[in-house]
């Protein structure tokens, strides 16, 4: 090949790239890596694969690491987005240096899942679970159990609590409710990403608490509730802060989200939910974008793979279960997206 012919077909590559926008790899696609949070992570592998299945250009590989990883990954640049439960906090979001822009992407219930073979409705009162995690109430028939499920043949054997390994924004979402909920909590073990819990066995992720729970007669542990439909495990029926009890179902889930204003950074908690037929523990849970991109086809990718998250893909959220976002909260993502620019 001349020098001509190596111009020209260089110059046409310059203006194959600027027409349509993106960084093309050596196959012809643009791959996005992001690592996070497991909470949400089968609902963003759905809208990634789904993604992809219309834009065969752009592929997104997401792992699901836990937040605290995740978190990590973003702030080491090791990774072209994160996800998180727990956000941010300000000290982290300083470390970025190319600015950081948290968006809520989709949200969901935290439930108590168990496997108490024989029992098939399982009300726990605030005080119940809060002893359970702090290693108070370690018996199935513990007189704070019996109280709230009459006639349910509770065994005397041990509560087999099964917590994450890994640092979770799962767990500081729930650490946090029980944080609320017990002043003894609050103080110790308080709230973490990764407490030191004074009892259970240690698993890592969603996904292996709820294998715990199944492999595990006697268990208890707290985990998305998707997780639990998907594996179908029986989940317990909650006091909530007016003191009824309340089963985790997107109804309630919705109920406990009515209330919320988000501020500014788009960053809201619900430790403890008002309202009769509210759920007591649900949050939402944020994607992590930097605010300034130096590759242009990979800044194209982001906008576009967020936008059908916020809208298509939001679609997709119940029958996974999660809880769509409201109209206010899309239209606060859609105007903060606009701040993810070119470097």
């Amino acid at each position: 090949m001349n020098i001509r012919n190596a111009l020209t077909g260089f110059v046409v590559f310059l203006i194959s790239f600027s027409v349509f926008g993106y960084a093309w790899a050596a196959d012809g696609s643009v791959r996005l890596t992001g690592a996070g949070a497991s909470f949400p992570a089968p609902l963003y592998d759905k809208w990634f694969k789904d993604f992809h299945g219309l834009h065969q250009g752009i592929l997104v590989d997401y792992q699901s690491v836990g937040s605290g990883s995740g978190v990590r990954n973003f702030i080491n640049k090791t990774v072209d987005f994160g996800a998180s439960d727990a956000a941010m906090s300000p000290e982290q979001i300083a470390q970025v240096k190319d600015g950081a822009v948290l968006l809520p992407m989709t949200a969901g219930s935290i439930v108590l899942a168990y496997n108490l073979p024989g029992v098939t409705d399982l009300k726990l009162s605030r005080r119940a679970y809060a002893g359970i995690f702090l290693g108070k109430v370690t018996k199935w028939n513990d007189p704070s159990i019996a109280k709230t499920n009459p006639g349910v043949k509770l065994p005397d054997s041990p509560v087999n609590v099964i917590v994450r390994a890994d640092s979770s924004g799962t767990t500081n979402v729930f650490t946090r409710h029980l944080a609320a909920i017990s002043p003894q909590f609050a103080k110790s073990p308080g709230i973490n990403n990764m407490p030191d819990w004074p009892v259970g066995t240690r698993s890592k992720g969603n996904e292996g608490v709820t294998a715990g729970i199944l492999t595990t007669p006697g268990s208890i542990g707290y985990i998305e509730y998707g997780y639990a439909i998907g594996q179908q495990v029986p989940m317990a029926t909650l006091e909530n802060k007016a003191g009824k009890f309340v089963k985790p179902t997107m109804e309630s889930a919705v109920a406990s989200l009515a209330a919320v204003k988000l501020p500014e950074n788009l960053i809201a908690w619900l430790p403890d939910p008002d309202g009769d037929s509210s759920y007591p523990i649900v949050t939402f849970t944020w994607m992590l974008f930097y605010k300034h991109y130096s590759d242009a086809g990979k800044l194209k990718a982001v906008q576009d793979v967020v936008a059908y998250c916020l809208t298509e893909g939001q679609k997709s959220s119940q029958q996974l279960g999660y809880i769509p976002l409201p109209a206010s909260v899309v239209a606060r993502d859609k105007a903060a997206l606009q701040a993810i620019q070119a470097r």
